[in-house]
């Protein structure tokens, strides 16, 4: 067994993003600017927030953090999208969800100029996906994981791959990557019949499912590449993903840890979007 290691991966990728910053910076006087809007106050929001927050200052991104109370108008909130869409000082927009139930989050995803869209939630950017487009600002989980089969040198093509998940910030741009990989893709949720009998011949699994533990030995074969999107609390209230990681452990070639698997690229690939974002704005 080969631990997919996304801390150590994205620390690559974050001091690649560093290095282009400065040189960038040192050319053209500026560097990448990435909006942070966040309502409420969720615990779990903030974290990821001041992470994201740490992580734009290490490598030279510019961030700007807007905190809102948890019964801003849907009409306030569009107000400050449409102001950071005008900012060129702002480069990319990230809007922290989930946002409040009286607010409609499709609305206000799409309200985001699709050239500061580095969550990569607009259906515009998930159809570039689609069609293989170079443009596109990619959702930051699934480039993240596509990012940890290039480091560890893991060609997807010809591959029989399972992805455990519909959902259109995971499973549906993370299946089109995949195709356009040339991978075979099968895409089963909760509900999919006889599900252990499609996971047990695939070469890959990809669980984006929201259930701890879920995925268990008895349901692949030997040697299969387990990649667990999944962060859950367990009856101990220990974070666990998708996979129930000490079943599989015998069984699989490589397989993402949590925490430190999919969590660090998904950060890295923000980053990554804001600085392609600010090249294309810029047009550097």
């Amino acid at each position: 067994m080969k631990i997919l290691d996304g801390k150590y991966v994205s620390q690559k990728v974050r001091d690649l993003i560093k290095k282009e910053i400065i040189e960038i910076k040192e050319v053209k006087g500026t560097v990448p600017g990435l909006a942070v809007i966040q309502a409420g106050d969720n615990l779990a929001s903030k974290i990821y927030v001041n992470s994201k927050i740490k992580q734009c200052a290490e490598v030279g991104i510019e961030s700007k953090n807007f905190i809102m109370p948890a019964d801003v108008t849907e009409e306030e909130l569009l107000r400050k999208i449409e102001e950071l869409n005008s900012d060129e000082t702002v480069d990319g927009i990230l809007v922290q969800l989930p946002l409040p139930d009286h607010i409609d989050t499709p609305k206000v995803i799409e309200a985001i100029d699709i050239n500061k869209d580095v969550d990569g939630f607009k259906p515009e950017n998930l159809g570039k996906v689609v069609l293989g487009d170079e443009t596109a600002l990619i959702s930051c989980t699934p480039a993240g994981i596509l990012r940890l089969f290039e480091e560890y040198e893991i060609a997807l093509e010809g591959k029989d791959i399972v992805v455990i998940g519909r959902s259109n910030i995971v499973g549906k741009p993370m299946t089109a990557l995949l195709i356009n990989e040339g991978a075979t893709v099968t895409v089963c949720n909760s509900k999919t019949k006889n599900l252990a009998e499609k996971t047990k011949n695939a070469d890959v699994v990809i669980v984006a499912i929201g259930k701890a533990n879920f995925l268990k030995g008895d349901m692949i074969k030997t040697g299969a590449i387990i990649i667990d999107v999944g962060i859950n609390r367990d009856e101990n209230n220990k974070i666990c993903g998708d996979v129930d990681f000490e079943s599989v452990k015998e069984k699989v070639s490589y397989i993402t840890p949590v925490p430190g698997g999919v969590g660090p690229m998904t950060i890295a690939m923000l980053l990554n979007n804001t600085l392609k974002a600010f090249k294309i704005g810029k047009k550097i």
